[in-house]
């Protein structure tokens, strides 16, 4: 699967997206887990912000 998103990201209308993957901590464990998203590339400030 993750061939298949690389070779999407290689297309003309893929550089408009970015991949984004935040550290999120669990409040119950402690634990650190990863959340991956696709944001168009003019909405990563947003995203990040929240």
């Amino acid at each position: 699967m993750a061939k298949k998103v690389v070779a999407t990201l290689k297309t003309a209308t893929g550089k408009d997206w970015a991949k984004i993957i935040k550290a999120v901590k669990s409040p119950k464990t402690g634990a650190y887990t990863f959340k991956e998203e696709m944001v168009p590339v003019d909405k990563v400030q947003e995203y990040l912000a929240k």
